[in-house]
């Protein structure tokens, strides 16, 4: 089974740390964490991870959609997958249901982290990329282990 389970521990601590920073801070306001490095800013991002794609609302819901869809489809298939696929594709649904929330909500992603030479971003972003990054390794290494098999 995918699991599940972390993609919900992804979606809770992304919306709670969502809603402590526009609790908390003003629009625009940033609190130096290590100064000149490293800093929390609350910004609204219209756009995808990292702010790509501003402004496309519908898109992004409907690829959200289709990501949650086709992980449910294909839940059965997925447990059979390595762990690694699994995490991946569990970390980039959780991530992709995070900022999802967001959109349905007020049509834009509050993001916080922010390093100064990366544009803003928020623990989704961080699920989603690394939920991508894993899936291309299993892919990868899956190939590796296959073309290994076929020449031994």
């Amino acid at each position: 089974m995918v699991p599940v389970g972390l993609g919900l521990i992804v979606f809770i601590i992304d919306q709670l740390v969502k809603s402590y920073v526009t609790a908390y801070m003003e629009l625009g306001q940033s609190i130096p964490v290590i100064k000149d490095y490293f800093y929390i800013t609350y910004v609204l991002n219209p756009g995808a991870a990292f702010g790509m794609f501003a402004n496309q609302r519908v898109m992004f819901i409907v690829v959200a959609v289709i990501l949650c869809a086709a992980v449910f489809y294909f839940r059965k298939q997925l447990a059979r997958e390595s762990m690694m696929m699994k995490y991946g594709v569990s970390l980039m649904a959780g991530g992709a249901v995070g900022n999802l929330y967001d959109r349905l909500q007020s049509g834009l992603v509050v993001d916080f982290f922010d390093f100064r030479v990366w544009p803003v971003f928020n623990i989704a972003d961080i699920a989603i990329c690394v939920g991508a990054a894993l899936i291309v390794m299993d892919i990868f290494l899956r190939r590796n282990e296959n073309d290994a098999d076929l020449q031994g």
